[in-house]
């Protein structure tokens, strides 16, 4: 029984036990598990590894530490980093942030744009940027200091003990500081174990399209996009 159900899930289930404890290899296994998920939280995110030509932005939190402790710090940018952005006539801008998950960037950013680029051929996009110590929220500033109409947010989502490493995508359209998640599409569990980069290209490009011509996005705008994975 306990084969048959891990087939469906990579959830802790079925673990078995020692007495009254778990197996101890189980129990190894969450420590692990759970020294992974820590790690991705504090890790730093390498922007040069990315190999992506990018503008580099920092959010309000001068440091890691601080950014944990204040949410709010991370979703407005530091005054040298709004001084980089150049407002110009963008359908949209890509933004990369850290979040959670450095992790995630690390391994997922570059790839889900190889697959989402293609399909944005003929969009005005801005410069592409990466923020340190970013959050959700900051996409929204971004994106009206460069006047784009929507502001797709690629960002490290919490981790979890079977995913330290998700992506997840915010689009937000007519981005400006205010905006709340409700304003927002949602596009989670990016990964080589979850979404795929194509799926999540085509999702995100999708939704992309539809804001455009509807002129908004969030609980009013459905993705019910009919492809396979």
């Amino acid at each position: 029984m306990a084969a048959f159900l891990k087939r469906f899930t990579p959830a802790r289930v079925a673990l078995g036990r020692s007495g009254h404890s778990l197996p101890t290899a189980e129990l190894l296994r969450f420590q692990l598990d759970h020294a992974r998920a820590r790690d991705a939280v504090y890790e730093e995110l390498d922007a040069a590894s990315l190999r992506l030509p990018h503008l580099l932005l920092h959010s309000a939190a001068p440091d890691r530490a601080t950014y944990l402790r204040r949410p709010d710090l991370g979703r407005k940018l530091n005054a040298d980093s709004r001084a980089l952005l150049v407002p110009g006539d963008y359908d949209a801008a890509l933004v990369i942030a850290d979040g959670l998950s450095a992790p995630a960037v690390h391994h997922h950013a570059a790839p889900l744009l190889e697959a989402l680029l293609p399909l944005l051929e003929g969009w005005r996009l801005s410069p592409s940027s990466v923020v340190l110590q970013g959050r959700v929220a900051i996409g929204d500033e971004i994106g009206e200091a460069l006047g784009a109409r929507q502001v797709a947010v690629l960002i490290g989502e919490r981790p979890g003990l079977t995913s330290p490493d998700s992506l997840g995508i915010y689009l937000t359209w007519d981005p400006r500081p205010g905006r709340n998640d409700a304003e927002r599409n949602c596009i989670s569990n990016v990964r080589t174990e979850g979404i795929s980069y194509s799926l999540a290209a085509r999702k995100l490009h999708f939704l992309m399209e539809q804001a455009r011509v509807r002129q908004l996005t969030g609980v009013e705008l459905k993705e019910d996009l009919r492809i396979e994975p």
